[in-house]
């Protein structure tokens, strides 16, 4: 195996230890200096990531493989080692190549040198064929219960289905754009199933489009700005919302608590030749005399709707997170309503499949503001059953399961 192979594969190892073993987010590993990514390429660090999440995706089918052949549990570093094997061999990757790699990387690896024998007497042992075929990994217990109650054992295992698979990738086109060939969705939004190098891509570096997932970029359309509107786009960072706003016409101010997140909003900004205020700050402190015509609020959540792209959130994530975050999700209302002018509207969106984050959090929003209402979707392209008795728009990951899904949100228009 060469040496390349080798480097993006000790490196994936890193991630999952640090995932799997630290219970840390895929992105915080990767934005870490001295992280196990610190020397790599970035085609390694590419491919590192894409092999870290294929694993993750398949953590429970390849135990199942493995059980038959190990006495006792080795090592997380071993199970790691065989995880990525397993999974390697189920995409088609060549035996060989993947058994020598395997024994590589136990041999140099921190304290897994003693069972270099195990890793190469278990992969050998494995049937050729029919790797991963059963059941689709399942998600966690807290997450997968209300999960079910609200939706349904059909839908919830539809879901999985396609937490199994890595998404599609979703752009959102300025009008007239150069775009590459891909799907173009119903509600606008154009697929690629297999985009390679993104920097590369038609379009990209002349500002044509940019990275989207399709359910996100229904937010802007149901908020509806028109040309000249003053918008605040509050928690914006990273930025699609905005860059949507912006090419609408809007006049966009949005801000965010995190300068990183905002300097990287900026640049998409300069790529895409499209203009906001940016400012830097705590909505909650944010001082300001302006008031608003419409306010797009995409609140802190437990983004597991978000699942498809993160396939580390079950591993590290569970609901002990969850009444702070409800509880800063009220306050976030009420501080954009104060930020409203009169007559003036709200777009409110949690990247959430939990109804508390989503259709509660709509249902109290009204109870303690008796002169907001709802004004339900009527965006072209959306299927009825999305839009909830209350009129909010509840986006799920089984929708357009046959051709990748789409993320979870919840999203909902009031007008004060």
């Amino acid at each position: 195996m060469a040496a390349e192979g080798l480097t993006a594969r000790k490196a994936a190892l890193g991630l999952l230890n640090a995932v799997l073993g630290d219970g840390r987010m895929l992105a915080q590993v990767l934005a870490d200096p001295a992280g196990p990514l610190l020397q790599a390429s970035p085609s390694d660090r590419a491919r590192a990531q894409r092999l870290a999440a294929m694993v993750l995706r398949q953590i429970e089918p390849a135990d199942r493989v493995l059980a038959p052949h190990l006495r006792k549990q080795p090592p997380l570093a071993v199970r790691n080692i065989l995880r990525l094997a397993v999974c390697e061999l189920a995409a088609g990757a060549a035996p060989h190549g993947v058994v020598n790699t395997a024994v590589n990387l136990a041999r140099h690896g921190n304290r897994t040198g003693h069972m270099t024998g195990l890793v190469n007497a278990v992969l050998r042992a494995l049937p050729a064929e029919g790797l991963l075929s059963g059941p689709v990994q399942k998600l966690p217990r807290w997450l997968r219960q209300p999960l079910v109650h609200a939706y349904g054992r059909d839908a919830v295992a539809l879901m999985e289905t396609v937490f199994a698979s890595p998404p599609p990738l979703d752009l959102t086109l300025k009008p007239g754009a150069t775009h590459p060939d891909g799907h173009l969705l119903p509600t606008g939004s154009l697929r690629l199933t297999d985009p390679g190098q993104i920097s590369g891509l038609p379009g990209y570096a002349t500002g044509d489009w940019w990275v989207q997932d399709a359910a996100a970029a229904l937010a802007v359309p149901l908020l509806a700005p028109q040309q000249g509107d003053a918008v605040l786009d509050l928690c914006a960072a990273p930025g699609g919302k905005t860059l949507q706003l912006a090419a609408a016409g809007a006049d966009v101010t949005a801000l965010d608590i995190s300068g990183p997140r905002m300097a990287r909003l900026a640049e998409n900004l300069a790529r895409c030749q499209l203009s906001a205020t940016l400012i830097t700050d705590d909505a909650l402190n944010w001082q300001t005399e302006a008031r608003f015509d419409a306010i797009l609020l995409d609140a802190p959540c437990s983004a597991t709707g978000t699942i498809r792209r993160h396939p580390d959130l079950p591993f590290v994530k569970d609901d002990s997170d969850l009444p702070a975050l409800l509880a800063l999700q009220s306050r976030l209302i009420d501080r954009a309503i104060e930020l409203l002018k009169p007559g003036g509207r709200l777009v409110f969106v949690t990247c959430s499949l939990l109804p508390q984050e989503g259709e509660a959090q709509l249902t109290a929003l009204l109870a303690r503001h008796p002169t907001a209402r709802v004004e339900p979707p009527t965006m072209p392209a959306l299927d009825p059953a999305w839009i909830t008795p209350e009129g909010g728009l509840r986006l799920r990951p089984d929708y357009w399961a046959d051709t990748g899904g789409m993320d979870g949100f919840f999203m909902a228009r009031i007008t004060i």
